[in-house]
């Protein structure tokens, strides 16, 4: 191991302890600002976990966290944008599929999935709240992070690049690796991970639901590291 994985390791192992100590308050003042603050909250728990993520995945493949071009900051504004997106949409889905299933017969849908007390109807209804979500929403919101990934790299990595206007249609025809992105991202990863795993999502508490997401972030990027 490097100097950069002990580091790395430290720094985990006290953000762990003092969310595990009462003492320091940092559960509450978490749980206060997640309740207040949902979407600024999103933003800094994708920007952090999920640009982790992507340094694990890239520590992997090169040996390394970090490199000229790669583009950390970038990343992080990027999947702070992704975060809030993905808040929204985890409050639009978590919402309208239990009405949709009201609209086709399963009446109670709504109350056993707003129940605190685990239940298999509870179980049910998050799992048609994570297929749905993820096979509307994610492959469009997978994309669009992926072009995102193109253009940070075409520019150098830099903040003043990612601002720039992005080349959609010659990232979309000529860059992007469709053989990857649907065969394996799209068609692989969101039923065998993403459903599962968001379903999860769903039954934990609701100050807990977007955290889990981003930590899935820094799973997802593992795994595709392993797959390059």
């Amino acid at each position: 191991m490097k100097k950069a994985d002990w580091i790395l390791i430290l720094c985990v192992a006290v953000v762990a302890a003092l969310f595990a100590i009462p003492q320091t308050h940092c559960a509450e003042g978490f749980n206060w600002a997640t309740a207040h603050h949902p979407y600024i909250m999103a933003f800094f728990k994708f920007a952090i976990l999920a640009t982790l993520g992507e340094m694990l995945a890239l520590r992997i493949r090169e040996g390394v966290y970090n490199k000229k071009g790669f583009g950390v900051l970038p990343r992080m504004m990027v999947w702070g944008f992704l975060g809030m997106c993905i808040a929204m949409a985890m409050v639009i889905f978590k919402v309208g599929v239990p009405a949709f299933l009201g609209s086709l017969g399963w009446h109670d849908a709504a109350t056993l999935f707003g129940a605190a007390e685990f239940s298999w109807g509870k179980l049910g209804v998050a799992f048609a709240v994570s297929v749905l979500m993820n096979s509307i929403f994610a492959p469009v919101m997978m994309t669009f992070h992926k072009c995102t990934d193109i253009h940070i790299t075409d520019n150098g990595g830099t903040v003043r690049g990612l601002l720039r206007p992005m080349k959609m249609r010659e990232i979309f025809a000529h860059k992007v690796n469709w053989d990857m992105q649907w065969n394996f991202v799209i068609k692989k990863t969101i039923p065998l991970f993403w459903f599962p795993a968001h379903t999860i999502t769903f039954i934990l508490p609701a100050n807990l639901q977007v955290l889990f997401a981003a930590l899935l972030g820094v799973a997802l990027g593992l795994i595709l590291a392993i797959k390059k």
